[in-house]
């Protein structure tokens, strides 16, 4: 008797063991879902990424190019948006480069914020831009806002995100005594 019932507590140990496991794995599986793309960081590493990093945050995608003047001319002010706190900046670049250009690029615009590898246009039911620099305004939600067509500034980015948004205190850059 005393061996039979050693033997159930071993089975029962062992299902324990491996419900435990299957719960673990499970879990750890839910945390591990596909990324939405992959994104250059502003260092030149390509990373994963998922749409949902973006939740609670209002999101700047940005399309440029390194031909287009407006664009370059724009960028230290989204450099500025981005260090924002509740203000996630991305950038799209329009021709599609990748590999190992796309890190040259960044670094050479003095882009400070990620670059996608990945159009998050269809995400949101919009055609490819006919015009550069496009900023796309998302809210906390995740709902697409409003398109900004030609070169911004803070102050028309904070505009775009309205009252109530995250504010850049100096918008110079430059604190002030």
């Amino acid at each position: 008797m005393g061996a039979l019932k050693h033997s159930e507590d071993r089975r029962s140990g062992r299902r324990r063991g491996a419900c435990l496991l299957i719960v673990l794995g499970a879990g750890l599986l839910a945390g591990c879902a596909e990324p939405d793309g992959q994104r250059v960081t502003p260092s030149g590493r390509i990373e994963p990424f998922r749409y949902d990093e973006w939740q609670g945050r209002w999101v700047l995608v940005n399309y440029w190019a390194e031909w287009c003047a407006p664009c370059r001319r724009e960028i230290p002010e989204l450099n500025l948006m981005n260090g924002v706190q509740g203000v996630q900046v991305v950038g799209v670049n329009f021709d599609g480069v990748s590999g190992e250009t796309m890190p040259r690029l960044i670094a050479e615009m003095g882009i400070e914020f990620p670059t996608l590898l990945v159009d998050p246009r269809e995400r949101y039911g919009l055609e490819r831009p006919r015009v550069l620099p496009v900023t796309l305004v998302i809210d906390p939600a995740g709902t697409l806002v409003t398109t900004l067509q030609g070169p911004q500034t803070v102050d028309s980015l904070q505009a775009a995100i309205g009252d109530g948004g995250p504010v850049l205190a100096d918008p110079t850059g430059i604190d002030t005594l």
